[in-house]
């Protein structure tokens, strides 16, 4: 199969998230499996200034946009490691900026008219290069107008008609919301605003328009899907979904390993393995002399983390003064809210032979927390897939989760009888609130004393497949499923 994976950010192009991460990742895999595998996103200025090569194609097409032409040169390059050609969309007057959504003042006002922009530059670009794709994989609002064009503006466009659209929901937080009045940008016919297509409380949506249009939508865990159908997570899209619920589908997100590999990884103290574990202890001693912690045999936490109200942090602030009767250390890396930023600094102060707060962030010292660590806690409000579980169960990092999203669907609560079947891996806890995360720690700390069981418990988790191989396969049959579809229906 021909496959186009479309995406507002790739790494290590340009990235502010996991979908950076995930752009970067599957395509390759895909590739791997044999599929005929491009990428396509646009030139940002990050992009420009990085130390890339980055070659132009010597195409450009042109754009429409109320009534105005705007040009969009085509730029290829290779994605790291592999043989995947990725396409850069250029547009002066939409990517020759600061950062890829956001600026210092907040959102870019006119980001509707950049992915419009955007997406109608790819299809043009499609055709003009008569790449004959047979899945148009899309992700989030910024791409969702593609599925739209696809079946209103590109209908009848020849070179089109056989490709099918998949619409990967990476957090449903984030839905492209915009006044009705700029609905002219997107250059749609007025009979697509309305309320089974783009129209939302009298507002534009453009996630809202991928869902009713692409030929079918997943989310990035299979708990998550089920989740978005929900009021709790469906940000008032849960009627919508539930209407395409047969096109529904999770397929959990996977970890590059060539990236994040215990065995291998250069940025760590020392390698090790599930096998020899050795290097583990290594790499704690590393991380505790970094943080001047002291070099004791207690359960290390690691914390790496955007510092927002999804990631479940408030738990900490009521438990703290009982939390602190237990014998550990915890090292935090991460930024966000300001409130939170505090209060990890103040805890510092207090306990700062206990407690070490890395403001930022830095890729280096992300990994030396994942191999350096004996716990990682995650405890999210909601957690579409989450990739740090992933990672530190890949380092030996016991992770402690809330029961939400792919923290469900990757981390199993340890009993006796799990830990023995190989099963177990980590400490789950359900109710968000501070009691229940105290308990999933304090049940944690119990079992560290414990060496052979914790031991074990580590290497269940270290030897379970969490690569892009096994999500890649799961992907390919879902694009096999829709070109059979589009054949029968041709």
């Amino acid at each position: 199969m021909r496959i186009l994976y479309v995406s507002s950010e790739v790494g290590p192009f340009a990235r502010t998230g996991g979908l950076g991460d995930v752009a970067g990742a599957l395509p390759k895999s895909l590739a791997a499996l044999g599929h005929e595998t491009f990428v396509a996103m646009p030139f940002y200025q990050d992009v420009k200034d990085g130390p890339w090569v980055i070659e132009p194609l010597g195409k450009e097409v042109t754009v429409e946009m109320d009534g105005l032409p705007y040009p969009s040169k085509i730029l290829t390059a290779k994605l790291p490691d592999s043989d995947v050609q990725i396409f850069f969309l250029a547009g002066d007057a939409f990517f020759e900026r600061e950062g890829l959504y956001t600026y210092s003042a907040g959102d870019y006002g006119d980001n509707l008219e950049r992915f419009a922009f955007f997406c109608r530059a790819v299809l043009e670009m499609v055709k003009a290069l008569e790449l004959r794709i047979d899945i148009f994989h899309v992700n989030d609002w910024q791409t969702s107008l593609i599925p739209v064009y696809l079946k209103t503006l590109y209908a009848k466009e020849e070179t089109l008609q056989q490709a099918s659209t998949l619409l990967t929901i990476h957090n449903m937080a984030y839905q492209g919301i915009f006044p009705a009045e700029r609905f002219v940008a997107t250059g749609l016919p007025e009979t697509a605003f309305r309320t089974d297509a783009l129209e939302f409380f009298d507002k534009i949506n453009l996630l809202k328009g991928g869902i009713v249009y692409a030929d079918a939508i997943n989310a990035v865990s299979e708990t998550y899907a089920q989740e978005i159908r929900t009021p709790e997570q469906g940000c008032g899209l849960e009627g919508v979904l539930e209407r395409r619920a047969a096109d529904l589908s999770g397929i959990l997100n996977g970890i590059d390993d060539g990236i994040w590999d215990t065995s291998t990884d250069p940025l760590i103290a020392e390698n090790y393995s599930a096998d020899n574990l050795s290097g583990k202890l290594a790499c704690k001693r590393a991380l505790q002399k970094r943080c001047r912690l002291l070099q004791v045999d207690v359960p290390l936490i690691g914390i790496v983390t955007r510092l927002t109200d999804q990631k479940g942090l408030e738990l900490l602030d009521p438990i703290v003064k009982e939390l602190m009767k237990y014998e550990f250390q915890l090292v935090l890396l991460g930024n966000g809210d300001g409130t939170y930023e505090k209060f990890f600094k103040k805890l510092q102060r207090q306990f700062s032979s206990r407690i070490c707060v890395h403001i930022g962030f830095n890729n280096r010292l992300a990994h030396e927390i994942e191999a350096g660590s004996d716990l990682y806690l995650m405890p999210s409000r909601f957690e579409p897939c989450g990739l740090n579980q992933m990672y530190s169960l890949a380092y030996g990092a016991v992770p402690i989760v809330r029961n939400t999203g792919g923290l469900a669907d990757t981390v199993v609560d340890y009993t006796p009888e799990g830990l023995q079947s190989g099963l177990a891996n980590g400490f789950v806890f359900d109710a968000f609130e501070p009691a229940a995360m105290l308990d999933a720690l304090a049940r944690a700390f119990e079992l560290y004393r414990d060496k052979p069981a914790w031991t074990r418990l580590m290497q269940n988790g270290m030897r379970h497949d969490f690569s892009w191989r096994v999500s890649a396969q799961k992907y390919a049959a879902l694009y096999k499923k829709l070109k059979t579809r589009a054949a029968e229906k041709a």
